[in-house]
């Protein structure tokens, strides 16, 4: 089909929704319609409804045909294997081809000295210019990726003439070279820009890190690289915030961190460079920690699909530069004041809080029916519990390092629990579990008061987020292990913080006592672990009966269980006779209360509905 008949066709279309539209607005205006002087609609329209309708209105399946016609020009369709062949891959090859006959060129006229130093760079700065210049041809054409293309052949043959001119040649100093090369990445910025091309500040950003590189003499300059690295970063906050361009905000920031890595593996001394080197990783810091402010009024009012992709880059962002930050302050004061990075991390709490505060109006998930929390202002809440988690330790007894662990669980469990967020809920799962292992293997509590003390307030810590992690199972619906596993964690921690109660009141007592007060001392407490096990195991069988919970009520019969082989294997040997009459007694008595509530069968487990059973 010719594209005369193809324009005549959408033009057709075009006037049938037009004048669909003008019947529909004297109707709503009561007037009488128009004779129609359109000429008989194309046989490609359907034929009109059968209701009665001016002769030149057309049906709705027109219409719906027509409209298209009038908005922005649809995506087109999925590419197959081998239109993505010949249209992209074929193009970078041509490109590599271009570049690699290029380089032969250059190493040709090198040899032969045709041109002279001076002739050869101008020579290929002149290319560089005509390839950016021929490439707006065929944008203006339509050939967007083609242009793109080309714009980054001549783009490189400028930088890499650039760098030839200064390191090879030396025919311009390093400043102008410098100058030069940072003209060449604004005028690429400020084309993206115009064009909305987020590929050319993809190129912008990877000249403008590579610049230091191209001009680098092996000297210590840290204060201009820093300086123009943190040029670089705010030029790309600026473009992300009215663009969403998350790969430019990505590539910054890693070649951010790829630069100060380089520079302070290489150049870093600690005794004169650490307060201009702490100033600017704080000033990187500040600028990445400063991007979700920067982007919500875009991230809120723009609901395509590249805006919707750039959240998750916030979420990475936020945690890959706090992260970086605390490392880099790690790395440079650990051997020189321990205290200070323990403020420093008090300090950022407080970032955290505050950047919380500005964020939680700005950014909201669910809908309006069913509003929640977004994730990106509840994580920085997590950042800034994990920094005080981390500080609180470096400045007190060791036991808060546990508590710290389960505060970050317990807020990682909140933050899972408003999101909906299963990932969140696995690492606060992750901190209960070191926190856990550390409190049952490695803390040691030196106590004087009964109860109220260290242990039991961290003990007592665990045990509330294990018991948020169960009702956040229950709420969620979840696998029935993933309450069950806490449920347990939570009498196993409630009988051993007593436990080691029971054992920390009878050590003090023995230790200034004499043999014989000891040994008494010894069975004292043996028969109080009896007791205690007895009583809790009836606790909880009470508990299981009110929740009618078999689950619990399973765990105090293995409880009970486990004390009646203590008291008949342990307690008949070793405890004397009084103590061993008063452990016969209690566990009589709790085993016949046990029998006696099965037997009432309060919670019909035989299915009985008579009376009960002799």
């Amino acid at each position: 089909m010719s594209p005369e008949h193809n324009e005549l066709e959408e033009l057709k279309q075009r006037l049938a929704a037009l004048t669909q539209r003008v019947y529909r607005l004297e109707q709503q205006a009561g007037l009488e319609p128009l004779k129609p002087v359109l000429a008989a609609p194309a046989p490609s329209i359907a034929a009109p409804p059968a209701a009665p309708v001016p002769a030149f209105a057309v049906p709705q399946a027109a219409v719906a045909r027509a409209t298209p016609a009038l908005a922005p020009v649809a995506a087109a369709p999925k590419e197959n294997l081998e239109s993505r062949i010949g249209a992209h891959w074929l193009n970078r090859i041509g490109i590599a081809a271009m570049f690699f006959g290029g380089f032969y060129f250059l190493k040709w006229e090198v040899e032969n000295d045709k041109l002279g130093a001076a002739g050869r760079i101008s020579l290929w700065l002149l290319i560089g210019i005509g390839v950016i210049v021929w490439s707006e041809v065929f944008r203006k054409r339509g050939y967007r990726i083609f242009s793109f293309s080309l714009k980054a052949v001549g783009i490189s043959a400028l930088y890499l003439s650039l760098w030839a001119a200064f390191q090879t040649y030396h025919l311009i100093p390093g400043g102008a070279a410098f100058f030069a090369m940072a003209m060449v990445t604004a005028a690429t910025a400020t084309l993206a820009l115009r064009q909305d091309a987020e590929l050319l500040a993809a190129y912008a950003i990877a000249g403008g890190f590579t610049t230091p590189l191209l001009l680098s003499t092996g000297q210590n300059r840290e204060l201009e690289l820093f300086a123009y690295v943190a040029v670089l970063d705010l030029g790309a906050l600026v473009l992300t915030a009215v663009k969403p361009w998350r790969r430019l905000l990505i590539g910054s920031f890693v070649g951010t961190l790829i630069l100060y890595v380089g520079w302070y593996g290489t150049f870093y001394h600690q005794d004169d460079q650490l307060r201009l080197t702490f100033a600017f990783a704080t000033v990187f810091f500040v600028l990445f920690a400063m991007v979700p402010l920067t982007r919500a009024p875009r991230a809120i009012a723009d609901t395509s699909k590249p805006a919707a992709e750039f959240l998750p880059v916030l979420v990475i962002l936020a945690l890959a530069n706090a992260a970086a930050y605390f490392l880099q302050i790690w790395d440079m004061l650990e051997g020189v004041n321990r205290h200070a990075i323990a403020w420093i991390s008090v300090g950022l709490a407080v970032v955290y809080l505050v950047l919380f505060q500005r964020l939680k109006g700005l950014y909201k998930a669910g809908t309006p029916e069913k509003p929640r929390p977004h994730i990106l202002p509840l994580l920085h809440v997590a950042l800034a519990t994990g920094f005080l988690a981390v500080a609180i330790p470096m400045r007190m007894e060791t036991h808060w390092v546990t508590i710290g662990w389960f505060i970050e669980a317990g807020v990682l469990l909140w933050i899972a629990d408003r999101t909906e967020t299963d990932f969140l809920r696995d690492l606060a799962i992750a901190a209960l579990g070191l926190g856990v292992i550390r409190l049952l293997f490695f803390d040691n509590f030196y106590t004087v008061l009964l109860f109220f003390n260290a242990r039991m307030a961290t003990y007592g810590v665990a045990i509330a987020v294990l018991a948020g992690l169960v009702w956040h199972a229950q709420k969620r619906g979840a696998n029935r292990l993933w309450s069950a596993i806490p449920v347990v964690a939570i009498n196993l921690l409630a009988l051993v913080a007593l436990t080691a109660e029971i054992s920390d009141f009878f050590s003090q007592k023995m230790t200034s006592g004499l043999w014989v007060e000891i040994h008494n001392l010894r069975l004292a407490r043996d028969f109080t672990y009896s007791a205690l096990w007895m009583v809790y195991g009836a606790g909880l069988l009470l508990v299981g009966f009110r929740k009618r919970s078999a689950f619990l009520r399973w765990q105090a019969l293995i409880l009970i269980a486990m004390t009646v082989v203590k008291v008949f294997v342990y307690d008949v040997s070793e405890l004397e006779k009084g103590y061993r009459i008063l452990s016969f007694i209690i566990l009589g008595v709790l085993l016949l209360g046990v029998s006696f509530v099965y037997q009432k069968d309060w919670l019909k487990l035989s299915g009985s509905k008579g009376k009960e059973p002799v």
